[in-house]
């Protein structure tokens, strides 16, 4: 997260706005980082940040998530579900700052620790918005804790993300997430019915346009995509 350095030459980058609260952005995850390594060295999968609190509608909504978790865990049986506990985080900057220091540590690291953060809120009902257990992750994953501790801490993280997250907004137009496209702009949908949420309770579902394996075709469909038109 974070973490963008200019293209290599002749590869061209799938580009991943994403929020940590954002149950569809977890299933995008899952998808994503199982069928990218089948593209290794032809397109490059990019996480980007874009945290919904500074640039999108606020901080997250426990009832609304609530609502939207069980949906989402009907869709994507990889993405594990249970529900939320006692401590709810108030803030996710902290989890960008620390998947931002993560991909520090290289790119196969910080993507797998992107997708442990999203686990560690889903699946484990941890909470990501404090540092305490942006730490606790580290130690787990087996990063390099001293230079994770010193760049979480130095203001570096915070600064990089919330830049990256104005580019998203300003530059390339972002307005929710997940946002899936190419670096010219060219935008893709993800295969998910989302919900229509009025006065706290779903009154509607989009056409689910597949479940679980049945939609790693149409992520594969995306990177060939994106090999087409890069």
């Amino acid at each position: 997260m974070s973490t963008h350095t200019p293209m290599v030459a002749n590869i061209p980058e799938l580009w991943q706005w994403a929020e940590y609260y954002c149950p569809w952005c977890y299933i995008a995850a899952v998808r994503l980082h199982k069928i990218a390594p089948e593209y290794a060295g032809r397109v490059r999968l990019v996480e980007r940040a874009f945290p919904l609190e500074v640039y999108g509608g606020g901080p997250p909504n426990r009832q609304e998530l609530e609502l939207e978790i069980w949906l989402a865990a009907l869709q994507e049986p990889a993405a594990l579900f249970k529900p939320f506990g006692k401590e709810w985080p108030t803030t996710t900057l902290p989890a960008f700052e620390a998947a931002w220091c993560a991909f520090q540590q290289g790119e196969t690291v910080g993507r797998d620790f992107d997708l442990r953060i999203r686990r560690a809120f889903f699946a484990e009902a941890r909470n990501i918005g404090r540092r305490e257990v942006m730490l606790e992750l580290a130690s787990e994953a087996g990063l390099d804790l001293e230079r994770f501790t010193r760049q979480f801490d130095s203001g570096e993280a915070r600064a990089a993300v919330l830049e990256e997250g104005r580019l998203g907004k300003e530059q390339f137009g972002v307005r929710g997430t997940p946002t899936l496209m190419l670096s010219d702009g060219t935008r893709f949908r993800h295969p998910m019915a989302y919900p229509n949420i009025q006065d706290d309770q779903i009154v509607a579902v989009g056409r689910l346009p597949c479940c679980g394996e049945g939609c790693y075709q149409a992520i594969r469909d995306i990177f060939e995509a994106a090999l087409t038109r890069g």
